[in-house]
């Protein structure tokens, strides 16, 4: 995609107070992002734009007292179910293995992150409402 169309898009979202647009051309996807009132950020992706389930990946060890809990899909970070309710978990909750930790919203789809193993939440690694791409930290849970 060519910069003049990149910057039409981008005062496109300004003037309808957007905060995230993704464009799909020739296999690559062109998403821009940005917080109101702030510059727009531009990330792009080359490649398949679908992930899977089985594409997700497993939480990775941090080290052995720790699991790390890592985001499947490029998204929003979501705490809580909705606005005003108490998040899924808090650090110092302890947690079951399965037990929704939260929600990362891909393309309008809610996708639930569980607790691969039973633990205790020590670190929420992202802010509500933060833009996370694949593989970004989201909780560190001691086991």
């Amino acid at each position: 995609m060519k910069e003049a169309e990149i910057r039409k898009y981008a005062e496109l979202m300004k003037e309808l107070e957007l905060t995230g647009l993704e464009i799909t051309e020739d296999n690559k996807v062109v998403r821009l992002e940005r917080t109101l009132n702030m510059p727009v950020k531009e990330t792009i992706y080359t490649g398949a734009v679908e992930t899977s389930a089985s594409q997700a990946p497993a939480p990775a060890k941090v080290d052995k007292d720790y699991l790390s809990i890592k985001s499947p899909v490029v998204g929003v970070f979501y705490a809580a179910a909705t606005e005003n309710v108490s998040p899924y978990v808090a650090v110092g909750d302890s947690v079951k293995k399965g037990q929704i930790l939260c929600i990362v919203e891909a393309m309008k789809l809610m996708n639930e992150i569980t607790a691969e193993e039973d633990g205790v939440i020590s670190e929420v690694c992202v802010a509500n409402g933060q833009v996370v791409e694949y593989g970004t930290e989201l909780f560190r849970i001691k086991r």
